[in-house]
């Protein structure tokens, strides 16, 4: 890989780590650990990573990051050699994560934050030890369905009917678009053609772009927004900000808070229940995998609901 392929966006940022010397890499690797700078290790992080996988999206990069900091945060605290830390010290990291409430999928990767950390301190031969190789957070007992549940149709007409028109458009972004947080939050007006009443992802996970079909309700909430310049954010801020805002109008409104993601779990269980094919369902929401998209037939399926019923 040749340095030109820094220039530019997320490899830019990696270009100064990537165009040292080997010994200067670990010098620079050594001294961060040594004077607790956490920005400077993250940063590695982020170029070892990206130098590694190519163009990731923001929101993984921010959980990696998340992970890593956490780690050396309770590392410092807790007088651990950074370097060459005793790997129960990592079992203790995790099992206090969890008892702390951490789900295990929040678990799993703030885990591989840290993971990617000691990658990028091995690439920069500041130590060879890879402390959270044998550790695991605990199985998730919840079934695949319990994990996704969506927010109820009668809740979410709650939330419209009280939203102003940019929190219209959030929900329907993530209730009938299907987006991931930071697809909503990263969206310009730019990558909407409200015309062909569709909207390109343009770094999705993984890095993928994909095309997405408008609902007529969220397209004339759109023409109620706006339209704006090309390159201004629909929504903006950050996916944090997107779930405070959410959880407000929950909130105001009497409605429990299931998470923005929740909604993305909605627009999935709603286009089964139309009777769409899985693989419909999967490239409408950008799974890699059709399999991901058969949960979502769970929360579809209201028949034994019905039958409970009446008995």
């Amino acid at each position: 890989m040749t340095l030109d392929l820094y220039k530019h966006g997320q490899l830019a940022a990696s270009r100064e780590w990537v165009s040292l010397q080997s010994e200067e890499r670990r010098r620079r690797a050594m001294a961060a650990v040594a004077e607790q700078d956490s920005a400077t290790l993250l940063g590695l992080l982020e170029a070892h990573h990206v130098r590694t996988h190519g163009q990731v999206s923001q929101e993984t990069l921010r959980k990696y990051r998340l992970g890593g900091r956490m780690w050396l945060g309770y590392a410092y605290s807790n007088a651990v050699k950074v370097l060459h830390p005793d790997p129960e010290y990592a079992d203790l990291w995790v099992r206090g994560l969890e008892e702390a409430g951490k789900s295990p999928a929040s678990l799993g990767v703030l885990l591989a934050g840290a993971r990617a950390l000691y990658a990028a301190l091995r690439w920069a031969k500041a130590t060879r030890d890879d402390p959270f190789v044998d550790v695991k957070p605990r199985k998730d007992k919840r079934r695949a369905w319990d994990k996704r549940q969506p927010y109820p149709d009668s809740d979410v007409q709650k939330l419209l009917d009280a939203a102003p028109v940019e929190m219209r458009v959030l929900l329907r972004l993530g209730g009938i678009a299907g987006l991931r947080a930071s697809e909503i939050t990263g969206l310009k007006w730019g990558d909407l053609d409200l015309d062909g009443g569709a909207l390109t992802v343009q770094n999705g996970k993984g890095g993928k772009a994909r095309r997405v079909l408008l609902s007529s309700s969220l397209v004339a909430d759109l023409h109620d927004l706006g339209p704006r310049a090309s390159d201004v954010f629909v929504i903006g801020r950050t996916p944090e900000a997107a779930r405070a805002r959410l959880r407000t109008l929950c909130n105001r409104v009497g409605v429990p808070y299931l998470g923005l993601h929740a909604l993305r779990h909605l627009a999935g269980t709603r286009l089964i229940r139309a009777g769409f094919q899985l693989q419909d369902v999967a490239e409408h929401l950008g799974h890699s995998d059709v399999q991901t998209a058969r949960v979502y037939g769970k929360w579809a399926d209201d028949r034994l609901r019905e039958h409970l019923r009446g008995q």
